[in-house]
């Protein structure tokens, strides 16, 4: 349960207002009791026949309770679910920040499976929104039982001591003998529940993804099938949480049988002895059995703690994965102007047990230079890339930004100051299921019209979005899927025009195309990277005639051609 209790220490802007939810909630616990308690009290009494004005106070009393539960149930409800929100909030600023910081994911160890897309996805939205019930049903309802319960147990002792012994057992039972039974029937069907629907979600969005190839090849009904076969062990995961559920219903049910039938026995045996008056025999009676009504819920609330200790943890090993990036103590002035670059002795690797990727990589590109890195798969230039625009910190040597009057070491800027200055323009990078104008605002919201414009005549597309019915405002569809292979990359290359970065990395910008369209988008990137240092990965360099400058990528070092 340490993840638990980590969980518990990561929220603070709600915990006033859990405190205050849950008074609220013993006040309207308390109420329910004191309702039934003086109920029992006023029936008795008035069976003895006395004048009315002897009952004033216990009608009123009555009318308190019952008004006031309502009421404050009410406000616990909505304090309680405010502070639930409130932290929920913390903790999905926490997660993202953290990512910002570990994205891309890698494994840090060893025995540790990287994470996935899936996974992240199933840990940001399941995982996170699940643990909002360990404040609104476990938390709250297991403190305001507790206090509800002493008081309950002060007034029964007063009465008859002994019904007040055996309401604290029977209270003791229902609030963790009767939870430790549903767990222990549950053997981690709810913590494994979690992972069986990520796991799941991760073969819907593979089989959606893939559905055209799996036609093709007639493997659609066995990709079916598996889904049939998750989904039921879902199915026997979520009967056998629900079975264990009613074993800790029956257990409390029990219980509370018991605490009425002992301050039934209890009581009377007062009575008998003149200890306790007979009005207050009923008090005894139905106060034990209110007080159980509240613990009812216990025994659900304790039954989420191994599916919340699950998400929990799996949230936190988000936490736990090693930052893709150092950030400095303090931001350092950003040079400006052109910049070149300077690799000295690069050594990079994706993760510490993993093999060594850059092996000594230098490099010396003075400012306005383009440059052409080509190599077999597998050999580092998509690590190269990754390095200079610090998603991925080198295990020794250095990259420094080179401008006219200075020079800036990349480890002394933040991530994102790096990427301010090192612009990325990928063979597969990522369309917005949105207009045109909103995917290349994505590089400047603040961009202006003739910004846009210029940027979409550079990259050549200026005629094509002028034939268009709603122009800029034309959508795209999921991943640009309304939009040709080159008007894709087309989009992402206005897309880095417009971001104005003096440094551009062009990872495969022609991959995939034909060989006319990539000819005319090769030369169309030489043309309207002039002024940046650019450096341009690719299996094909002879599509960039023009520049002079080549690099093999071999055995972790470059070797000029």
């Amino acid at each position: 349960m340490s993840a638990l209790r980590w969980m518990l220490r990561l929220g603070r802007t709600g915990r006033g207002r859990l405190a205050l939810a849950i008074a609220l909630g013993a006040l309207a616990s308390g109420a329910a009791v004191g309702l039934a308690a003086t109920s029992a009290w006023l029936i008795s009494r008035a069976s003895q026949h006395p004048p009315v004005l002897h009952l004033m106070v216990a009608i009123v009393a009555v009318r308190t309770f019952g008004l006031a539960r309502g009421v404050l149930r009410y406000g616990e409800r909505v304090t309680g679910h405010d502070a639930s929100f409130r932290t929920l909030a913390d903790l999905r600023v926490a997660t993202v920040e953290r990512l910002e910081q570990v994205l891309p994911i890698r494994s840090g160890d060893s025995a540790r499976r990287p994470l996935t897309t899936s996974d992240l996805l199933a840990r940001f939205v399941s995982d996170v929104d699940s643990l909002q019930d360990l404040w609104v049903r476990v938390v709250l309802p297991y403190a305001s039982s507790a206090l509800v319960g002493a008081g309950a147990i002060a007034l029964v002792t007063v009465l008859a001591p002994a019904a007040g012994v055996a309401l604290a057992v029977t209270l003791v039972i229902a609030a963790v003998v009767a939870p430790a039974v549903a767990i222990r029937a549950a053997k981690g069907a709810d913590a494994r529940l979690a992972p069986l629907r990520a796991h799941y979600q991760a073969r819907v969005l593979d089989l959606l993804a893939g559905a055209t190839e799996l036609s093709v090849y007639g493997a659609l009904p066995d990709r079916l099938a598996q889904l049939d076969r998750h989904d039921a062990a879902m199915t026997k995961a979520q009967a056998r949480s629900s079975l264990a559920a009613g074993y800790g219903a029956a257990v409390a049910a029990l219980v509370a049988g018991v605490a009425m039938w002992c301050g039934l026995w209890f009581g009377a045996a007062a009575v008998d002895t003149g200890a306790l008056a007979a009005v207050s025999l009923a008090v005894v009676v139905l106060a034990s059995m209110a007080v159980h009504e509240v613990f009812t819920g216990l025994a659900p609330a304790a039954r989420e703690l191994p599916a919340l200790a699950g998400a929990a943890a799996r949230v936190r090993e988000v936490f736990e994965q090693p930052a893709s990036t150092r950030e400095p103590d303090a931001p350092l002035q950003r040079p400006d102007g052109a910049l070149g670059l300077r690799v000295r002795n690069l050594h990079a690797r994706w993760s510490p047990a993993g093999p060594g990727i850059l092996r000594g990589l230098d490099l010396d590109l003075p400012a306005g230079a383009h440059a052409v890195i080509v190599g077999p798969s597998g050999c580092g230039k998509s690590t190269l890339a990754a390095v200079l625009l610090r998603l991925l910190d080198p295990t020794e040597g250095s990259v420094e930004l080179v401008g006219a009057e200075s020079t800036t070491s990349i480890a002394q800027l933040s991530g994102d100051d790096v990427r301010q200055l090192v612009g990325w323009c990928a063979q597969d990078a990522y369309i917005f299921d949105s207009t045109i104008e909103a995917n290349l605002r994505l590089a400047r919201p603040a961009a202006t019209d003739a910004e846009l414009a210029d940027a979409l005549r550079r990259a050549r597309l200026d005629e094509w979005v002028a034939t268009l019915p709603h122009g800029l405002d034309t959508m795209v569809g999921e991943h640009g899927g309304s939009l040709s292979g080159g008007q894709r990359q087309r989009v992402a290359l206005a897309r880095t025009l417009l971001a104005d970065r003096p440094i551009v990395v062009f990872d495969e910008p022609t991959e995939h195309l034909d060989e006319a369209t990539a000819a005319e988008l090769a030369a169309d990137i030489t043309n309207a990277a002039r002024g940046r240092t650019v450096i341009v990965v690719t299996h094909r360099p002879d599509l960039f005639p023009t520049v002079s400058t080549r690099f093999a990528l071999v055995d972790g070092r470059l070797a000029r051609e």
